[in-house]
């Protein structure tokens, strides 16, 4: 006997938000527990890798926890060097994630141990890239949840802006501040990237030491791999 419509099982893609959720979760968490290969550092952009996977590259003030962030998400302690010297990464470092994204650790920016001269073409390379690299899909702007969002991001957002480079604002170390100024940061951020038109609406609230958001962080990021 065949079912009416109205008694036809319901599409638990949809009638089920919470199915759809924990399989957008389970491949996130599949595809960034798989291998993640150094490719190579760079310093000037005649070595830049062939235009190919899609890129997402992470940005923010030195000692902001790019590398702890990018540890955590590939479920790694040292796929990134961690330092508390702020300015250690000093090159373009690319990360192929199981050949579906390429990561893209940018120079810290805001302080560096280095002559004015080498700071100098780092921030050039760093213009050059985002501005010009047609496979770069994303940039996750790294703002310290203890500082919020300072003169040096505010610049990297209008570069962005000016490049339509589409961004997300991701906070990091949110274990850190209290919860009553850590709601105050957000909704402060919150109201700030609305004024910027290559700014995603949301930021994400993250913590590598105490894996706050980093489940959230990776779904957002698996949904621009291209397909496995």
């Amino acid at each position: 006997m065949s079912l009416s419509v109205a008694e036809k099982p319901p599409n638990t893609m949809i009638e089920n938000p919470s199915t759809a959720m924990n399989a957008e979760l389970a491949a996130a968490h599949h595809l960034f527990a798989q291998e993640c290969r150094f490719v190579r550092g760079v310093a000037h952009l005649s070595d830049l890798p062939e235009p190919g996977l899609q890129e997402i590259a992470f940005a923010g003030r030195s000692n902001v926890g790019k590398s702890s962030l990018l540890n955590a998400l590939t479920n790694r302690k040292t796929l990134a060097r961690t330092s508390n010297t702020p300015g250690r990464t000093r090159e373009l470092n690319f990360f192929d994630l199981a050949g579906r994204l390429m990561l893209v650790d940018l120079p810290g920016y805001g302080y560096a141990r280095a002559s004015k001269t080498e700071i100098t073409r780092w921030n050039t390379t760093l213009r050059e890239y985002l501005r010009g690299r047609p496979n770069l899909q994303r940039l996750c702007l790294l703002v310290d949840s203890r500082r919020g969002i300072k003169d040096g991001d505010r610049a990297m957002m209008e570069i962005l802006d000016a490049s339509a480079v589409v961004y997300r604002v991701i906070l990091t170390k949110a274990d850190k501040p209290k919860s009553s100024d850590l709601v105050q940061l957000i909704a402060a951020v919150s109201a700030e990237i609305t004024n910027h038109p290559a700014a995603l609406p949301e930021p994400i609230v993250t913590s590598a030491r105490k894996s706050i958001g980093i489940d959230a962080l990776q779904v957002d990021l698996a949904s621009l791999a291209d397909p496995g």
